[in-house]
């Protein structure tokens, strides 16, 4: 009896179960098409009745991983297991953890990481919200930048098409103007412009580029007309004549004419070929500074305003003779000067110039060994420049260091012959017994002032002489042909081989 009783309460506990839990062989399948009644065979069953029930969990998940997703996806809902008709879904929700208090509330709401996703999917949106917004800007500053180049462009454009402003002509009276050394065609376009001889530096530079002859413009100056139109100033530019204030001042040249005692011709001074030089215009319109002009310029007392540097002025303010005191102080090679200044600045320009091209050399540093000051070692240059050729320099500022020493005079012809109008080789006995400031036969010492415009290779000798021990020398042909020695008694046999040549014999 209680076997049979035991029996029937496990049927019956069988059976609820399998209301309750049916087993999922119809899992899958539409619960509509299942029929109610078609219940599994019993005896499939395993005796204890224990099928396992599918469990529903949440997920957890890592706040870490969370932060790694770069977009979150929405949470796929859960797919609710078939069930049979008429069951409740009640029944399978309570066997879910939270089912009563998130039955009615959206899929992941509940779970521990649902607000982090939030958050970091919010951060993402403002952050791409912020990358949004900094491409629209640096979108509209491109834009801004495009349209200034566009309109810079434009207006430039806008320009070259114009045509540069020019004058028609004719032109006027003519101007001075400087070409610096190193200057481009831009540069001197704005010259030009400024002195008013071009309306526009556009017009003058369009010009140039178009004239291959541009290139063969030397530094200096030159006279052109103004309100010419920009291709006859091009023209007039780089014509032959219309440099001015060039001159060429030969070694050895003094400032005032001299004659040639044999041939009676002329020499011209260096005031003459200033003058030369000065003429603006042509024909009977030419403007010119006169010899006479110079002249009186160049005795005058204001030495700063003639340009004479500091080394020098107190021997020139002390010259025996004013009008030769500028002597020396104007260089020998190829000079510039404004022809449309007066004498005194014409001066000045080539004075300060040249005073600059000695210093280049050392002038003011050179005393070291020869004892002489700077204006001293040009005055013994310009001796050197007057008594030798280029080879024989250094030899000759030799001997005139080595006299100076001993206080022997040094007894060149060249400073008797300064002070004659007529001059020569030899002098007469009479010119060498003459005193004068600068007779060397007469007096021991130096000249009171240079002789002559040294070359820089005189000055260069000047100021380092060659060693030796000679005191005399002496010319012996007319070809230059110079012997030195420290003996008297040879230096006078070298005499007699001068005079045999014919080299010292007097036209006078």
């Amino acid at each position: 009896m209680t076997d049979r009783w035991t029996r029937a309460e496990e049927r019956y506990r069988a059976r609820e179960a399998d209301r309750r839990y049916p087993r999922r062989d119809d899992w899958g399948l539409d619960a509509r098409t299942v029929r109610e009644d078609a219940a599994p065979d019993r005896g499939e069953w395993d005796e204890d009745g224990t099928d396992v029930i599918p469990r529903y969990e949440d997920e957890i998940y890592d706040d870490q991983v969370l932060e790694d997703v770069l977009e979150p996806e929405p949470e796929p809902e859960p797919v609710a297991p078939p069930r049979r008709v008429g069951q409740r879904a009640a029944s399978a929700e309570r066997g879910r953890p939270g089912a009563a208090s998130g039955r009615n509330k959206p899929p992941g709401r509940n779970k521990p990481g649902g607000r982090a996703k939030s958050r970091i999917a919010s951060r993402k949106a403002a952050e791409r919200k912020k990358r949004r917004r900094n491409m629209w800007v640096i979108a509209a500053v491109f834009v801004v930048l495009f349209v200034s180049a566009a309109g810079f462009a434009g207006y430039k454009l806008m320009g070259s098409l114009a045509p540069a402003e020019d004058f028609a002509g004719p032109p006027g009276e003519l101007v001075v103007v400087q070409v610096h050394s190193g200057d481009t065609a831009t540069q001197i376009a704005d010259t030009m412009k400024e002195k008013g001889v071009v309306a526009s530096s556009e017009a003058f530079y369009e010009a140039a580029v178009r004239n291959s002859n541009m290139n063969s413009v030397q530094p200096g100056f030159y006279a052109v007309q103004k309100n010419s139109p920009a291709a006859h100033a091009v023209t007039s530019l780089v014509s032959k004549d219309s440099r001015v204030g060039n001159v060429v001042i030969s070694e050895g040249r003094q400032l005032h004419n001299r004659r040639d005692v044999h041939t009676g011709a002329p020499t011209e001074g260096i005031y003459t070929k200033i003058a030369a030089a000065s003429c603006l215009g042509t024909g009977s319109a030419a403007k010119c500074v006169t010899y006479e002009q110079l002249d009186a310029a160049g005795a005058g007392a204001d030495l700063a305003a003639l340009g004479v540097p500091d080394w020098a002025k107190a021997s020139v303010a002390a010259a025996p003779d004013r009008r030769r005191q500028l002597d020396g102080l104007i260089s020998a090679g190829t000079l510039d000067f404004d022809p449309s200044g007066g004498p005194v600045q014409i001066l000045r320009q080539l004075i300060t110039a040249s005073a600059a091209l000695y210093e280049s050399t050392g002038l003011l540093r050179s005393g070291a060994e020869t004892q002489l000051n700077p204006y001293q070692t040009l005055i013994a240059a310009s001796l050197v420049e007057r008594e030798a050729l280029a080879p024989d320099m250094p030899k000759v500022a030799r001997v005139i260091v080595n006299r100076l020493r001993i206080d022997q005079p040094l007894q060149f012809d060249s400073t008797v012959n300064y002070s004659l109008e007529e001059t020569e080789v030899a002098t007469t006995d009479s010119d060498r017994n003459t005193v004068t400031p600068w007779n060397t036969y007469a007096m021991s010492g130096l000249p009171a002032n240079p002789i002559s415009a040294p070359s820089l290779k005189a000055l260069q000798a000047m100021e380092n002489p060659e060693p030796g021990k000679w005191l005399y020398f002496v010319t012996i042909d007319k070809k230059g042909t110079t012997l030195f020695t420290e003996s008297y008694s040879e230096h006078l046999r070298n005499i007699v081989k001068a005079e045999q040549s014919g080299i010292l014999d007097s036209g006078r």
